[in-house]
């Protein structure tokens, strides 16, 4: 694995961010691109975020999709054609990303404060962003399954989405080993405290894809956050890994009978970050600042069950704001829901998925 560079060296490539903001400064409009997942999450974002945004600063946003990764975000670096500015990122990303020089710092001493004063430092969850990153949202990976495919005797628990045998069918499964390769492990009677130690090592890597490889044949591999519902209403698999978030949507708003089996879940954080060399460095920067505030965080569960990255943030979550039904027991950290929760391991992930996805692109191709 690559060392990682020094801050120092992050820094020289800072300098050189700001110098081609200077240059460019002038002749870019005022119009900020946000990068993020689209569908039901894109729509809450531009709810919660966008609109109030704009209407705030006068500032025009321009939304585009993406299903993650910094292949994008290098390729702009590198040739520096920056037409991205603020992108969605999951917290091992934006680690790997800053790590590489491609995003700006985000320094919390620029970020708002509590309500009641507390500073930014103080009121973050703890290992819940990058140093390149803005304040952010807790989502978590789950298995959910269409409760008319199963009348009688449904599953229950995340080893029953490795049970051919019990439940026969497809499987959905998101085209990356991040969530696949821990679900694996603790569908294969490894502790939760145990994962990444058992990840550690080549015996526990290849005890996770031989977990896989038992249902490889059902699996029908999924990308952008908006297929596994769509998946599961068109009967083209029987259960599927998915983002809480997409699932609650489609049983609250669109009233399909799905079921979250919150056992074993796999709880990640996410957080904004600007990529470095943007034009638009500091309404980019007016972006971060203003959706790290404790009440815009809040406001994005007012239309999806994912919860603020901080503590002020969390204690205003209320209700969804179209049905009026109460979030607090949606929220992947309700108390009800944490049975066998699993925390991403930010770290590991920052430092093996590189090696990570070529090791499952090479058991994709097999």
């Amino acid at each position: 694995m690559p060392a990682r560079k020094p801050h120092s060296v992050l820094q020289s490539r800072r300098w050189l961010g700001l110098g081609l903001w200077l240059l460019g400064a002038s002749a870019a409009a005022q119009t900020l691109t946000l990068v993020s997942y689209g569908g039901s999450y894109g729509r809450s974002v531009e709810q919660a975020w966008v609109e109030p945004f704009m209407a705030e600063t006068g500032i025009e946003v321009r939304m585009e999709d993406y299903n993650g990764g910094l292949a994008q975000i290098r390729a702009q670096v590198e040739t520096g054609n920056v037409f991205w500015d603020v992108v969605d990122l999951t917290t091992p990303d934006a680690v790997r990303a800053c790590d590489e020089g491609l995003l700006e710092f985000v320094m919390l001493a620029d970020l708002p404060p509590a309500a009641d004063g507390t500073p930014a430092s103080e009121d973050f969850l703890p290992d819940s962003r990058s140093e390149c990153s803005g304040g952010g949202l807790v989502s978590a990976t789950i298995v959910a399954f269409n409760r008319q495919q199963f009348p009688d005797a449904p599953p229950s628990r995340l080893e029953d989405f490795f049970d051919l045998e019990r439940f026969p069918g497809r499987r959905g499964m998101r085209r990356v080993p991040i969530a696949n390769l821990e679900f694996a492990l603790l569908a294969d009677g490894v502790p939760i405290d145990k994962v990444y130690a058992t990840l550690d090592t080549d015996a526990g890597i290849a005890r996770a894809f031989a977990k896989l490889d038992t249902i490889k044949d059902e699996i029908v591999f999924w990308e952008a956050g908006a297929q596994p519902p769509q998946m599961l209403a068109d009967e083209e698999v029987v259960m599927t890994t998915a983002y809480n978030g997409r699932i609650f949507n489609a049983q609250i708003l669109e009233n399909q009978p799905f079921t979250i089996i919150w056992d074993g879940q796999l709880q990640e954080t996410s957080g904004p970050g600007i990529v470095l060399g943007t034009p638009r460095l500091e309404i980019a920067r007016r972006f971060i600042e203003f959706m790290s505030r404790p009440e815009s965080l809040a406001a994005i569960s007012k239309y999806i069950s994912y919860s603020p990255t901080r503590y002020s943030a969390n204690a205003m979550v209320d209700s969804h704001r179209e049905t009026g039904i109460a979030m607090g027991p949606h929220m992947p950290s309700a108390p009800a829901n944490m049975n066998r929760a699993l925390i991403s391991d930010w770290l590991w992930w920052a430092d093996n998925g590189d090696e990570m996805n070529e090791r499952f692109a090479v058991w994709l191709s097999r």
